[in-house]
């Protein structure tokens, strides 16, 4: 198998996970102040309009935003639909409540007058309002709290309730930062980056698991050794796995992102990312809960003893 990273590798991760906990520690907190102060919503969890439309001549994308923009469309999102030269795009235009029917009729108008020479022909109109955005907004988080809880389940039963606390708190982590990342960038929250955190979910706990799994083999093989040197091992042991399989994840979903296009560029900055981050969770934040909660339980059961003895 080929290797970028030699098999008898021994660097100390442990030693390293006081620092790596800190650092963690102040990026989450600033990425959640970030996400309840700064983060942008979409149309589809503000409310707002989603407008299909299809010209006959070739209208640049960019010219569709900056004329709409210059008609009084602040905040509108607009992709193509399917090959660009079908001309069909997708305009997103966020509205409040009360003048959701408003902001939508003038949005068809100003498309009607800005393109009639382009062969414009309006094909769907969709209203988002806002109370369907909130539902929609907590419907989404709930199933990425729903996911988190499946997979404390299943690390409990596949390996021991000791490294469930770990995988969900490197979770937690990951989809954190990316969404600080959202909030601080600027980029919309919407129900693409909602089936971005669910796959970096899954991504990122395959990558803990399969370091938990050699912690496991470990812990059989060398009974009495302490958890830490079987946490070392286990992470030098699975070192080349990973860089190869997240570098080669993250070099498709990089392609995608540079060059995939508008329409898919959001998804792919939160696979990155996720990637990334997870790539770090798996060793400098999963591996540091569980080896917490050990060392809680082993102190736990020593005092148990000094009671009853």
């Amino acid at each position: 198998m080929f290797e970028i990273i030699k098999a008898n590798t021994n660097f100390n991760f442990t030693n390293k996970f006081t620092l790596t906990s800190i650092l963690s520690v102040i990026v989450v907190v600033a990425s959640l102040a970030g996400v309840f102060t700064k983060m942008q919503y979409g149309v589809d969890f503000r409310g707002g309009a989603e407008i299909q439309v299809k010209f006959t001549e070739h209208v640049p994308l960019n010219d569709l935003r900056k004329d709409m923009s210059k008609a009084g469309f602040k905040g509108l999102t607009a992709q193509s639909i399917g090959e660009e030269s079908a001309n069909e795009y997708l305009l997103k235009v966020a509205a409040s409540e009360e003048k959701l029917n408003q902001v939508t009729q003038k949005a068809t108008e100003s498309l009607n007058s800005l393109y009639a020479s382009k062969g414009i022909e309006i094909r769907k109109v969709d209203i988002v309002g806002p109370k369907a955005g909130a539902q929609l907004r907590i419907s989404g988080f709930q199933a990425m709290l729903w996911a988190l809880i499946a997979i404390m389940i299943y690390i409990g039963l596949r390996f021991d309730f000791k490294y469930s606390p770990g995988a969900i708190v490197a979770l937690f982590h990951d989809v954190s930062i990316i969404l600080g990342v959202f909030a601080f960038t600027g980029t919309e929250f919407t129900l693409q980056t909602v089936a971005a955190l669910l796959a970096v979910i899954g991504y990122s706990v395959n990558d803990t698991v399969i370091v938990y799994d050699r912690v496991r083999e470990h812990e059989a093989r060398f009974i009495g050794r302490p958890l830490s040197e079987h946490i070392n091992n286990a992470v030098n042991e699975t070192l080349s796995r990973t860089f190869l399989t997240s570098g080669t994840t993250l070099f498709v979903s990089m392609t995608m992102l540079f060059f995939g296009g508008l329409a898919i560029r959001d998804f792919f900055l939160a696979i990155s990312l996720g990637v990334i981050i997870g790539t770090y969770s798996s060793i400098f934040v999963a591996a540091p809960v569980t080896l917490l909660f050990d060392r809680m339980k082993a102190e736990k059961n020593e005092t148990n003893e000094t009671v009853n003895a």
